[in-house]
């Protein structure tokens, strides 16, 4: 399975602007960067207003190949700074420059085994792009969900749709399980028949969960988030420190990623200067949490 997928940039148009709780979702008119869209990809987009100089990666979160709305991809998002917040004023109609598909897709079980699928917040949002993929596979999923509160959960309906059993947590117990997702798959895991775990959401989760997953010897991809600023390797802001034959480089979350192997991230040196040399052979710089969107 090849890593990536090709990628192409235009100026797309809206179709459609829609809230999904608590959370954001535009949908693009975008037929070639839906052809060759795959889960755990991602687009760039180009906003406008003031402090939007960079570009904001987005994960897909659905594609339509066929039937009346074919050649579509839709983003989901939270507003979080001036960038989302033009995005959320956004109409049908409205155009915005898109690259992508972009990054290291979801690598599918090479064996028929369980996928637990892992997610955060509206980092759900991606995993249910690719519980599709999986079913589409006859492989059996199951979800786990988790955030802060009930409305920050993302789209609990369809995730029991697209999963053999689905489990949700809230850190205040407003709906679910009280606690967070490793509280719920420690017991899965020691239950069995989970081969293989896909996760996306805040790294603080995503390094727990590699953890849980690796004291199980479970494989573990996550799909990190870390800040992109041009979304093609160039720019090194999104660099994540990672285990490559026998030492540690600074691994670009943008093209060797956003999907990584979580037992070989080093998650504690996250945030922290460089380690090793960058996959490029440049030096670089720790990720700029000012370059979020």
């Amino acid at each position: 399975m090849a890593a990536t997928a090709g990628r192409c940039g235009a100026t797309e148009e809206v179709l459609a602007y829609r809230r999904i709780g608590a959370y954001h979702s535009l949908t693009f008119v975008a037929p070639d960067m839906a052809e060759r869209a795959r889960p755990g990809q991602f687009v760039s987009l180009g906003v406008a207003g003031g402090g939007t100089l960079l570009r904001r990666p987005f994960s897909i979160y659905a594609v339509s190949r066929h039937g009346p709305w074919a050649g579509t991809i839709e983003i989901v998002f939270d507003v979080v700074g001036p960038g989302t917040r033009w995005l959320s004023g956004l109409v049908k109609h409205d155009v915005v420059d898109i690259v992508g598909p972009l990054g290291r897709l979801f690598p599918m079980p090479q064996q028929q085994v369980g996928c637990l699928l892992v997610g955060g917040g509206y980092g759900a949002a991606p995993l249910l792009y690719l519980a599709q993929r999986l079913q589409q596979a006859n492989l059996r999923v199951d979800i786990v969900l988790g955030a802060a509160t009930q409305d920050r959960l993302f789209n609990a309906i369809e995730a029991k749709r697209l999963s053999a059993s689905a489990v949700f947590t809230t850190e205040d117990g407003s709906y679910g399980t009280h606690g967070r997702v490793t509280d719920v798959i420690e017991r899965m895991f020691k239950d069995g028949g989970i081969g293989v775990v896909y996760a996306c959401g805040p790294m603080p989760m995503l390094a727990a969960v590699s953890r849980v997953a690796q004291r199980h010897r479970i494989a573990v991809q996550v799909a990190v988030e870390e800040a992109m600023a041009c979304g093609v390797g160039v720019c090194m802001t999104c660099v994540v420190p990672y285990r490559r034959d026998g030492d540690v480089a600074n691994v670009r979350a943008c093209v060797e990623g956003p999907v990584l192997n979580g037992r070989k991230v080093v998650w504690d040196e996250i945030g922290r200067q460089p380690v090793g040399d960058v996959a490029t052979g440049d030096t670089a710089t720790a990720a700029n949490p000012a370059l979020r969107p």
